[in-house]
C-alpha cells in the first residue's frame, strides 16, 4: 500500500506540474502521498533502510542480520507491487483503456523514464556517480521526514515534520527508488523510449543502494551517535520481575 500511495502522489505530482507549467506547484503536492501513508502506517523500503539497522546495532532482542534482510525483501517486494499495479492502472486512463496515445500527463511520465535512464547512460561512471548520489540525498531527506513525524505528538506537527524534507527531494529531483517503480513502468508501458535493462541498471539498482547508504550514513547512524550516549538506559524484562518480586 505504501508503494501504491505514492504512486498515486507521483501522478498528482506531475499532472498538477503540467497543469500549472510550474515544477515547484508539483514538489509542494508530493508530500500529501508519504503524509498519508506514514499515518496509516505503511512501510517505504526508503524508511526501513534507517530504522531497522538502528534497532540491530542497539542490540534489541530478536533483531539479526537476516531479520533485517528479510524485511527490506519483502518491504521491497511489497512497494513494487503496490507501484506497479498503480502503474498499470493510470497507464489505462492516460490511454483510455490503450486505444489513443498517451494525454499529455503520460507523455511527461514517458519522457521523465527516459531523460533519467539514458540521460544517466550517455555519460558513463560520470551517470552512474550522480544518479547514486542523487539516491543518496533523496532518502537523507526522506528518512530525516520519517525521524521527524516520530518525533512529533500530533498529526498537524508529523505532517509539517514529513512535508519540508519530502517537498526539498522531489522539488531537487533526487532519485527515490519507490517512486521510480512507478515513474518507469509507466512509462515503457506507454512507448517510452528505453528498455528493462535501462531501467534496472541504469536507475533502480543504483537508486537503491544510494537510498540505503544516504539514509543510513545521513541520518540513521549520525542520530544514533548523537543521542545514543544521552539516551534513558533500557530495563530488561528480567530485572522488571526480580523488582517486582522483591
Amino acid at each position: 500500500m505504501a508503494g501504491a500511495i505514492l504512486a498515486l502522489a507521483a501522478v498528482f505530482a506531475v499532472s498538477m506540474t503540467v497543469q500549472t507549467g510550474s515544477p515547484l506547484v508539483g514538489a509542494m503536492l508530493f508530500p500529501v502521498g508519504f503524509s498519508m501513508l506514514y499515518l496509516l502506517g505503511f512501510d517505504l523500503l526508503t524508511g526501513v533502510f534507517v530504522l531497522t539497522p538502528l534497532a540491530w546495532l542497539d542490540k534489541r532482542p530478536g533483531v539479526t542480520i537476516g531479520g533485517i534482510l528479510r524485511n527490506w525483501a519483502l518491504v521491497f517486494i511489497g512497494n513494487f507491487l503496490g507501484a506497479f499495479t498503480v502503474a498499470v492502472m493510470m497507464s489505462i486512463v492516460f490511454t483510455f483503456g490503450f486505444s489513443t496515445e498517451p494525454n499529455e500527463v503520460g507523455q511527461k511520465i514517458a519522457g521523465i523514464g527516459e531523460a533519467r535512464t539514458l540521460g544517466y547512460a550517455k555519460y558513463g561512471a560520470a551517470g552512474m556517480l550522480t544518479l547514486f548520489i542523487r539516491g543518496m540525498l533523496c532518502n537523507w531527506m526522506v528518512s530525516t521526514g520519517v525521524v521527524g513525524a516520530m518525533i512529533s505528538t500530533s498529526v498537524s506537527g508529523k505532517v509539517i515534520a514529513m512535508w519540508m524534507p519530502i517537498m526539498l527531494f522531489f522539488a531537487m529531483t533526487f532519485e527515490h527508488s519507490i517512486v521510480n517503480m512507478f515513474l518507469f513502468p509507466s512509462g515503457l508501458i506507454m512507448g517510452g523510449k528505453f528498455s528493462i535493462l535501462d531501467y534496472l541498471f541504469w536507475n533502480e539498482i543504483p537508486t537503491v543502494l544510494g537510498n540505503l547508504v544516504g539514509g543510513l550514513a545521513f541520518t540513521g547512524l549520525t542520530l544514533y551517535s548523537t543521542h545514543v550516549k544521552t539516551a534513558p538506559q533500557r530495563v530488561s524484562k528480567g530485572s522488571v520481575s526480580v523488582g517486582r518480586a522483591a
